[in-house]
Parts: C-alpha cells; sequence; structure tokens
C-alpha cells in the first residue's frame, strides 16, 4: 500500500478524494488539508468528485473547494444546490459564501426558496458575504425568510406572504408555526386560502396557529372545521389490535398504549403454564383459545369506541 507521504509527493488527488469517505474523521481532516494545500491544481479533480454517491465525501469535497476558493467551482456548486440531502446543499452555500464570487448570487438566491431552513440560513449569509444588497420588498422578504427575522418579515407586510408561505414546507414544525403567527400578524386577507390548507398540518401546534391567524385575516369562522377535518388522522386499527390480542394476549393492549397491556401478558404466560399442569394439553388449548377470542374481541371493541386525538 503507498503511504500517506508517497501519496503527498506525488500529489495524488484521487486518493485524498477517495479517502474523504473514510469513517476516521482525522483522516478526512488531513486529506481535506492536504487538497488545500495543493490548491486550485485540484480544483477540477474535486469538481468531478461532486458527481459521488457518497454523502460523506461529497460533504468533504465541498469543505476542500470553500477553503481553495477557486472561482471555476461556482458553477458546479450552484448545481449542488439541488442535490438530496439538506446537508450538502447547506455546506455547498457556505462554500459559495467563502469563495466570494459574484456569479453565486443567482444560485443562493433560489436556494433562499428552499425546504430547508438550514439551507436558506446559509444561503442568506452568503450573499451577505458576497456582498448582496436585498432590492425592494420582495428581495428583503426571501432574505430575512431565511435569516428567520420575523419582526422584520412583519414589517414588510404583503410582500412577506410569498416567503413565509414557503417556510411552510419546511419540516420543522416550530417553523412552520411562527411563520403561521407572523402571517397571523400580517393580517392581510389574501393569506386565507394558505391558512385554511395549513390547518390540515401534521403538527396540532401549526393547526392551532392557523386557526388563530385565520381570525385575524378575516377567514370566516364557518370554515374551519371543515379546513381542520383535512388534517392527518392518528386512530388505532380494531382489526390490529384483535388480531394481536388473539396471537398474544396483552399485546393488543399495548398497540393501543394500554400501561396493562404488559399484565395481561405476564398473566398468560402464568395460567397456560398451570392449566398444562393441572388439565394437559386438549383442555388448555381450549381454554385458552376462548380466552384468546374473547381478548381479541374487547381490544377490538375498545379501539372501535375510543376518541380521535383532540385536533
Amino acid at each position: 500500500m503507498t503511504s500517506e507521504g508517497g501519496i503527498a509527493r506525488r500529489r495524488d488527488i484521487a486518493a485524498y478524494i477517495r479517502s474523504l469517505g473514510s469513517r476516521d474523521q482525522e483522516r478526512v481532516t488531513s486529506s481535506v488539508h492536504a487538497l488545500v494545500t495543493i490548491g486550485p491544481d485540484a480544483t477540477l479533480l474535486l469538481i468531478a468528485g461532486l458527481g459521488r454517491k457518497d454523502r460523506g465525501t461529497r460533504l468533504g469535497i465541498i469543505s476542500a473547494l470553500a477553503e481553495i476558493r477557486d472561482p471555476r467551482a461556482v458553477p458546479a456548486l450552484g448545481g449542488v444546490l439541488r442535490d438530496g440531502s439538506s446537508e450538502v446543499r447547506w455546506q455547498a452555500s457556505i462554500a459559495l459564501g467563502e469563495i466570494a464570487d459574484p456569479r453565486a448570487s443567482a444560485y443562493l438566491l433560489s436556494s433562499l426558496r428552499d425546504s430547508d431552513k438550514y439551507v436558506r440560513y446559509g444561503s442568506a449569509r452568503a450573499l451577505a458575504k458576497i456582498g448582496y444588497v436585498p432590492a425592494g420588498d420582495e428581495e428583503r422578504a426571501w432574505y430575512f425568510a431565511g435569516t428567520q427575522e420575523w419582526d422584520r418579515l412583519r414589517g414588510i407586510g404583503h410582500a412577506a406572504l410569498d416567503p413565509l408561505f414557503n417556510l411552510l414546507r419546511d419540516r420543522d414544525n416550530e417553523v412552520r408555526a411562527r411563520a403561521i403567527r407572523t402571517i397571523g400578524e400580517i393580517g392581510d386577507p389574501a393569506a386565507g386560502p394558505v391558512l385554511l390548507r395549513a390547518m390540515g398540518d401534521e403538527d396540532r401546534q401549526v393547526r392551532w396557529e392557523a386557526v388563530l391567524a385565520s381570525q385575524a385575516c378575516g377567514v370566516s369562522p364557518g370554515e374551519m372545521p371543515r379546513a381542520l377535518l383535512a388534517r392527518p388522522r392518528t386512530t388505532k386499527s380494531p382489526l390490529v389490535a384483535g388480531f394481536l390480542n388473539f396471537m398474544l394476549p396483552g399485546l393488543g393492549y399495548g398497540y393501543l398504549g394500554k400501561w396493562w397491556g404488559i399484565m395481561i401478558f405476564q398473566i398468560d404466560i402464568t395460567v397456560t403454564v398451570w392449566l398444562f399442569k393441572i388439565g394437559g394439553e386438549f383442555v388448555t388449548y381450549l381454554i385458552l383459545l376462548t380466552l384468546y377470542f374473547a381478548l381479541a374481541i374487547h381490544a377490538w371493541y375498545i379501539t372501535k369506541i375510543m376518541p380521535e386525538d383532540p385536533p
């Protein structure tokens, strides 16, 4: 095997790039440092490596490009802002800010519309490093949505609605809830349809914020219950509860969140052993099958009458 020193002497860029996928973080750090030391001569091979499947390798490549600061990497990094990994997109936005080439602005402005808060924030900070100054309320609103400056967004008013609507795509329920609250503080009736759709959100707090904001935006109270009906349901399946209780008594109750399901399971084991000793195999199976069937019916019944989780 070629030694690390031999690789360094031959400036084996490809070998360093392969090392970026290592689980050994010290090795990864050393490889990034070596690539940065090589400098712009490594840029083209690093760009070619951005297509690798391993996410860790892509992150390492972008880290190296960020420190080399070669403007030739800007278009490739701009393309990476569409990567399927939010961590990779975030790293690419940071790298574009470090390179600080004005051509990166177009890519980063588009990335302010990303569905991930880290990518949006990284893009906004990168734009600031490049020296970008928003032109007009709409651009300012997208920028402040990226940095999550809620007071500034509220002050912009109507022009901030589209950026705030975009935040409702974020996987973080706190971001969605805060965006809806800000929409309510703006109080623009144009937000009504979006707020009604938000009442079908998977998160209970987001739904409640949408109800409060809807009132501030002039939504008719009569429309809200129908909108809330679209929320995801969390009811349990009666058939599943019954089947589990028949196969393993107590397990069906556990599926329903009943703490005493484990007690039923333990009692079943004790009773089974006792019946085998007292009555034999035939009597045991006859009694247990009857008992299991009754427990299955009971689990099915209590599931049917369980209320839905509150909206």
